[in-house]
């Protein structure tokens, strides 16, 4: 199968990047599995050593569409667009989307809650190549010093109490993807980082704190944490519940409920090697690949996955506050 992958950013990545690093993994098991794969691409990628084809993308052409080999058998995009030739295309749709906007019927959700809310039923979870995320199975877990990571100043990602509860407790804050103006001496922002800078900070920590107060259709952060052994306390929003398993984390459904699990001690409920397990079986890339070939088979069979264009469900927009 030959299938053409279109992405403006540099792969693989060398930082920070969250979506842009799953394509990239995905691209690398399909060539490993002996597909065909296609980058269109930045020009500063470097994919050739992975078995994948590169076709340089100057940003500025936008009409990119004219690159993709006439052999092609299908596009997989992530972003909801529709291949003008009418070549077979598979969107993944990785965030919430807008009032009144429609996706494609052959339109794929990271998560089954992320699908729900927009009237799907395909989806695909988010994945990870653990080979880059290593992990001895020597980690204790102490219960004071935990990690944020993800868009701090985005306001549904809930900085604001994981700050707050950790001072109240009188914890260690680690910040990735954000900065803190509170002057506190146990809060630490390092801003966006990526690669052994991040790992590093990461595999000190006890905790993710995700507490997001809106429908999270995945966080990649949540996968990250555990592939390190690490558990996860969160809102019950979203793709959360779906996630975090008693295994594998908390659920809480307010601020107080998030002081009071890190003010008592919750270490010995979690056993870094089990996370670490799970997380292996639930989100590994080699099942998210399998999923999506099977995807890819039956569009290329002639169907469609969604007999119908989905689109965000009720009146409210996705990034309206919930309680918490």
């Amino acid at each position: 199968m030959k299938i053409v992958f279109h992405c403006a950013s540099p792969l693989p990545v060398k930082t920070y990047g969250g979506i842009e690093r799953i394509v990239f993994w995905h691209m690398v098991e399909l060539a490993r599995l002996g597909h065909q794969v296609v980058l269109i691409g930045h020009p500063d990628s470097q994919v050739k050593e992975f078995g994948i084809e590169h076709i340089p993308y100057e940003k500025e052409d936008l009409n990119w569409e004219k690159l993709i080999p006439s052999d092609t058998d299908l596009a997989h995009l992530s972003y909801n667009h529709q291949v003008r030739s009418g070549l077979p295309t598979l969107c993944t749709v990785h965030g919430n989307g807008q009032l009144g906007e429609n996706f494609l019927p052959n339109s794929v959700f990271v998560s089954k809650r992320h699908a729900t809310i927009h009237g799907a039923t395909e989806f695909v979870h988010n994945a990870l190549d653990f080979k880059e995320y290593p992990f001895d199975g020597t980690k204790k877990l102490n219960w004071d010093r935990f990690l944020f990571l993800a868009k701090g100043s985005w306001r549904v990602k809930n900085l604001r109490h994981c700050i707050r509860a950790c001072r109240r407790n009188r914890k260690h804050l680690e910040i990735i993807g954000g900065r803190s103006l509170v002057p506190w001496p146990r809060i630490k922002s390092h801003g966006f980082i990526g690669g052994q800078e991040k790992l590093s900070i990461m595999k000190n920590c006890d905790a993710l704190l995700f507490p997001v107060r809106w429908e999270e259709p995945f966080g990649i952060a949540i996968v990250e944490a555990m592939a390190l052994g690490l558990p996860v306390i969160g809102s019950p929003y979203g793709s959360l519940a779906e996630l975090v398993t008693e295994d594998l984390g908390i659920i809480c459904k307010n601020f107080e409920e998030l002081v009071m699990n890190l003010a008592q001690d919750q270490s010995s409920k979690f056993d870094p090697i089990k996370i670490r397990t799970i997380a292996e079986e639930r989100f590994s890339i080699q099942k998210h690949t399998n999923s999506y070939l099977a995807y890819y088979h039956k569009i290329l069979e002639g169907n469609k996955l969604h007999s119908f264009s989905p689109s965000l469900q009720g009146h409210k927009r996705a990034e309206s506050l919930l309680d918490f």
